[in-house]
């Protein structure tokens, strides 16, 4: 987990070694981008929410979920299921812990290859649901010991602790089965949240098939931070972050990619590698998003794999004239 701060606090993140997230801090709120396994551990190893577990939540003011893959919300189910024991415990107020995503895609991706025969739909009464469905398929599949806990042991009730909300989408796009975003109007800010000083903006960042997929933004009086999620290079991204003090951006090596894929049988290897290449961004291109954005720092974060040879960072060098730092577990920055 890398951490980016403002007043005072640090600013962190992982570098995808066991699972993606990023924390903002303003004075002692914590704003956390994406779950993937192992970041409450490393939340609690930052020391900002006191040492224990069960004071893992008691600062946290808000989760976001860029999309919904697996590595980017992993841990999300373990935060949900004991949010009232890490809260209520821990000592925080009574305000709930806001939970902001994307909402139901309302459509199938398509299969690719094109040529290659459908799978079997997974779910297919609710085969696309959203932050919100999600959150409510786990407190169905958890209602046994949320019961017990309820009329055994006096716990809160998860839905007091945690409020879900997916993010609207529908003034800027309906998706489609390939998933690929519209250019939209510079400028456009999607709401995502107002607490106090720290505003939240969200734009759609081009993570295809997967959709929709944000990139965040957060401005305090202090400066801002812009996080991309997962995506190939996006215009979007770039308008979001014109002038941030730290772009925090995914990063992929091609030439891990063309290694990797390489060694698997031909139909799935040329499949798997134009996916990675259409749907992240390369050291190639990183620095040019950055450099277009305006962005005063470069972080590198979700790097894949997750140790790079240093070396390769050079080609970001030629693009970009800000400062570049390669994310690290416990990363700490001030803003």
């Amino acid at each position: 987990m890398t951490l980016l701060g403002t007043a005072g606090g640090p600013i962190f993140m992982t570098a995808d070694r066991r699972g993606v997230s990023t924390a903002v801090t303003y004075g002692d709120r914590v704003y956390i981008v994406d779950l993937g396994h192992g970041s409450v551990e490393r939340l609690v190893e930052t020391g900002l929410v006191g040492d224990t577990l069960q004071s893992a939540l008691m600062n946290v003011r808000a989760i976001m979920f860029t999309h919904l893959h697996s590595d980017h919300i992993t841990e999300w189910p373990a935060v949900y299921m004991t949010g009232p024991v890490n809260t209520e415990q821990g000592g925080r107020a009574a305000d709930p812990i806001l939970v902001r995503g994307p909402g139901n895609r309302g459509t199938l991706p398509r299969v690719f290859p094109p040529a290659r025969p459908a799978p079997p739909v997974v779910s297919p009464d609710d085969p696309t649901p959203g932050t919100h469905a999600m959150t409510a398929y786990l407190r169905r599949a958890f209602a046994s010991d949320f019961n017990d806990r309820l009329r055994d042991a006096r716990w809160i009730d998860h839905d007091s602790v945690f409020d879900v909300q997916d993010i609207d989408i529908a003034p800027y796009w309906t998706v489609d089965e390939s998933g690929v975003p519209p250019t939209l109007p510079r400028g456009t800010r999607i709401p995502v949240l107002v607490d106090g000083d720290v505003t939240v903006t969200a734009t759609l960042v081009d993570h295809h098939p997967s959709a929709p997929a944000f990139g965040y933004r957060f401005d305090t009086p202090d400066g801002s931070v812009v996080i991309s999620g997962d995506t190939c290079p996006s215009e979007n991204l770039i308008d979001l972050a014109q002038g941030c003090d730290y772009l925090v951006h995914e990063v992929i090596d091609e030439i891990w990619v063309d290694e990797f894929t390489s060694a698997l049988p031909p139909e799935a290897g040329e499949a798997l590698r134009q996916h990675l290449l259409e749907s992240h961004t390369t050291i190639a291109q990183v620095g040019t998003v950055a450099q277009h954005a305006g962005a005063k720092n470069l972080v590198l974060t979700h790097l894949s794999p997750a140790v790079i040879p240093a070396i390769r960072f050079s080609k970001i060098r030629q693009a970009y004239d800000g400062r570049l730092h390669v994310g690290k577990d416990l990363m700490s920055l001030g803003v």
